[in-house]
């Protein structure tokens, strides 16, 4: 057994006995004053009430040992639910460093598959990365956060070989999955850029397996058409130089749609364009219909809380007392219900939502400003204080409040901000008739990014249809709706750090990146070209 507060346990006695004290010193009063009115009065009062003092005070003893918090056995807690097995397989070549996506194909693929894994909590999810080999980084799980570290990791400095092997990683996703439940659909998802460097129809001929094994491909596409050469960096993103082929010729790299086109008919599966701004969204939107498993987890509890039963038993001791003289029962019950009543009114606000209320939408957002820049509000005190912008008419700080929270990886914070982004640019469209097209093509792209999010919202339906209407027709049919207020707790800030003096700190750090800029460098040089192998090394 163990305590959170052992302190407090050591104090439960000293507790139990104080309240004795004060509720026989009560006691006595009250005959004391009843002998004052009459004898016949007080021989009532000394006969009532003789066991509440030991009541209360045994009834404050366990609920101090509650509040200790005791800990003790084990605890297996079981929980059902339907999930489907999903592989995400990322390129990791060099060519996914090309910076045509922002902030380069891989920062965007990693930030994509990151939103996907948040969205697809429960599913059993893999891990494959791929360049000239194809690795398994994690097996099918359900521990969102130990993919969400491999994902933040991945870069071709990982890989053995470079090149783009693409069809090993397809037959490697294939056993990965076959390995998995056979209730529930199988879905491979492949991040890539299509330049891939085997032979198409050797990838051709994985896709095809992948159709007659049941496994639904998805391609999610990286990159621009248009030719760029492949910027090479230090960790701290200083420029090296351009990736060069065996000749010393800058290496051009393009986004292949031909063969991202015929992998995804191959396999008879779905392609989700680079253009679109939400690709997490649509890969969501696709598994949605797909058929799910039932499954069982099971999650052992070492020492589970166990402060509900000395605060059950001091309740059931003090409500049977109560029950047992049914004047004061009454009035216990009438007491629970006006505290019930007048409970709601006592939740705390902050300084940011009481300026909200009080309609003081400047003083808010500067609120929700400082909060986001302390690093206490996160996303919500962005969409909060972009939202008070719009309420403000004020384009500039709501564009730039809402934009940022819909970079969130939570689905409803994007939705909103998404939403409210919608809603700006449709207000802009009706002010500014010599902008009047780009602002209703903008609203468009908002809202139907939104609907990925949330495909019944009735408003932003509403509001996708009115901006359609309004370039078609040129006259608005009704005013849109009211923007929502975002909300949420507000995270504590970092702890401050100690340790060596500042210009100590500064001079080791210097010395260490210098080091590493050089080291990293002189590797980056080393494997540009062609590795040893002969093969290309992008």
């Amino acid at each position: 057994m163990a305590f959170d507060l052992p302190w407090m346990l050591v104090a439960a006695p000293a507790l139990g006995l104080a309240v004795l004290g004060l509720a026989l010193v009560a006691r006595f009063t009250r005959i004391n004053r009843a002998r004052r009115w009459s004898a016949a009065l007080a021989v009532r009062a000394r006969g009532r009430g003789r066991g509440t003092p030991f009541v209360v005070a045994l009834a404050a003893f366990g609920a101090a040992v509650a509040l200790a918090g005791p800990r003790w056995g084990r605890r297996v807690v079981t929980a059902e639910s339907k999930a489907l097995d999903l592989v995400i397989a990322m390129d990791v070549s060099r060519s996914m460093l090309a910076e045509d996506a922002t902030p380069s194909r891989l920062g965007r693929a990693r930030r994509e598959a990151s939103r996907l894994i948040h969205d697809q909590r429960g599913d059993r999810i893999g891990l494959i990365v791929f360049a000239g080999q194809s690795y398994i980084q994690a097996p099918l799980t359900i521990d969102a956060a130990a993919l969400q570290l491999l994902i933040d990791a991945l870069h071709p400095d990982m890989m053995s070989a470079g090149g783009t092997e693409l069809s090993l990683a397809l037959r490697q996703g294939r056993d990965l999955l076959l390995g998995g439940s056979e209730v529930a659909d199988r879905v491979l998802v492949v991040f890539t850029d299509g330049e891939t460097h085997d032979s198409l129809p050797a990838v051709l001929q994985a896709a095809d397996v992948l159709r007659r094994e049941g496994i639904r491909l998805i391609i999610v596409g990286e990159g621009d058409v248009d030719p760029v050469n492949i910027p090479l960096r230090t960790p701290d993103g200083a420029f090296v130089e351009f990736q060069q082929d065996a000749d010393g010729s800058p290496v051009e790299t393009w986004r292949r749609d031909d063969v991202l086109t015929a992998v995804a008919d191959a396999a008879q599966g779905a392609l989700v364009p680079a253009g679109l701004p939400d690709q997490a969204g649509a890969i969501r939107e696709l598994v949605s219909g797909f058929k799910r498993a039932p499954q069982a987890t099971a999650t052992t509890i070492d020492r589970p809380a166990k402060a509900w039963i000395p605060l059950l038993a001091a309740a059931t001791l003090l409500l049977a007392h109560m029950l047992a003289r049914p004047a004061t029962a009454v009035v216990g019950l009438l007491l629970l219900l006006g505290a019930g009543r007048g409970a709601t009114a006592q939740v705390p606000r902050s300084a940011a939502d009481s300026a909200w209320v009080r309609g003081d939408f400047r003083g808010a957002a500067e609120r929700w400003i400082g909060q986001a820049r302390a690093g206490v509000g996160g996303d919500t005190a962005w969409l909060n204080a972009g939202t008070a912008g719009l309420a403000l008419g004020d384009t500039a700080l709501a564009r730039r409040g809402l934009e940022r929270a819909a970079r969130s990886v939570d689905p409803d914070i994007r939705f909103r901000a998404l939403y409210n982004l919608g809603l700006l640019s449709l207000r802009l469209a009706l002010a500014d008739s010599a902008s009047r097209a780009m602002w209703l093509d903008d609203a468009r792209a908002r809202y139907r990014e939104a609907l990925l999010l949330a495909p019944r919202d009735e408003a932003a339906k509403w509001n996708l249809e009115l901006a359609v209407r309004l370039s078609n027709e040129g006259n608005p049919d009704a005013p849109p709706p009211p923007p929502g207020s975002g909300g949420g707790e507000a995270e504590p800030p970092p702890p401050e750090e100690s340790g060596l003096t500042r210009s100590q700190a500064e001079a080791i750090l210097a010395s260490i990146a210098a080091e590493e800029r050089e080291t990293r460098r002189s590797g980056v040089r080393r494997n540009i070209g062609r590795d040893p192998r002969g093969r290309r090394n992008w």
